[in-house]
């Protein structure tokens, strides 16, 4: 499927927003929309995974394992990472062995990921490494844009919250989200990306066109158009840090964004179509 781009731009309008204008709350996903800290992530996560898998000795092969992981990691990304441990469970459970806690494989996943981020994690925050350079290109401009046009801006993660609010602090972007900065909880039922948007559109009285969301993930967009709010999808090559990452952009369609952006650095025409004025 394609869009339209808006003139010398690389904005894709996917959907259009008749209804656009008068934003008053803007929901950001963290990690790819926001945040570059944990690029990289999947290539902890799934090989843990599929090691998990093998030593169950079910005489699949490796790279049919692999693609099974792959698929459901795929699928839950944007969801808490409790998501992607449930599913390895029940995995586990599907070949005959018996499985951790979630919770456990979860830690062990969490273990390996910091190990990968610390060198990033205490070069920013020693100032070693500039913000800018962990962050997807124009967040900052972005965040001020919206700011300065009076938008509560939230945070929400399917990261445990209290890394989010770790990592936003070191990137120096906590200053932006007045609306509050959320997250995974280990009662994983008590916090959803979704529960959040909801309880803004009931708790404000809010219509479709006074919420954004941002996000790279299939989960919040399908949140944000679950809710009739406007859905910017984050199409981000995360290791380039340029361009838009195919796969990503398939699925932010699939789940129904209303406009494709690779970074945010065009975010000046991104938030005046927002707000209807173009």
């Amino acid at each position: 499927m394609t869009g339209r781009w808006l003139p010398d731009t690389q904005i894709e309008i996917i959907r259009e927003r008749p209804d656009r204008g008068g934003i008053r709350f803007a929901v950001f996903d963290f990690d790819g929309t926001i945040s570059l800290i944990r690029e990289g992530w999947q290539q902890i996560m799934i090989p843990m995974m599929v090691e998990t898998l093998v030593s169950l000795r079910t005489g699949e092969t490796e790279e049919a394992l692999r693609t099974a992981v792959t698929d459901f990691v795929d699928r839950l990304t944007g969801q808490q990472t409790i998501y992607q441990m449930i599913q390895l469970a029940e995995e586990v459970r599907k070949r005959g062995g018996t499985p951790l806690a979630p919770l456990a494989y979860k830690r062990i996943y969490h273990d390996c990921l910091l190990a990968r981020i610390a060198d990033r994690l205490k070069g920013l925050k020693g100032g070693t490494i500039p913000p800018a350079d962990l962050v997807v290109t124009g967040s900052f401009d972005l965040l001020e844009n919206l700011r300065n046009r009076g938008v509560t801006l939230f945070l929400a993660s399917g990261t445990d919250e209290a890394y989010v609010k770790d990592e936003a602090g070191a990137l120096g972007v906590s200053k932006y989200f007045n609306g509050g900065i959320y997250g995974a909880l280990d009662q994983h039922e008590k916090f959803s990306k979704r529960m959040l948007i909801a309880d803004l559109f009931r708790r404000h009285g809010l219509r479709g066109h006074e919420m954004a969301v941002f996000g790279d993930g299939y989960v919040e967009i399908e949140n944000a158009r679950e809710a009739d709010g406007l859905a910017v999808g984050v199409a981000s090559d995360e290791a380039r840090r340029c361009g838009v990452d195919a796969w990503k952009r398939g699925r932010l369609i699939q789940a129904g964004a209303d406009l494709i952006v690779p970074d945010h650095r065009e975010q000046g025409p991104v938030v005046a179509y927002l707000f209807g004025e173009t």
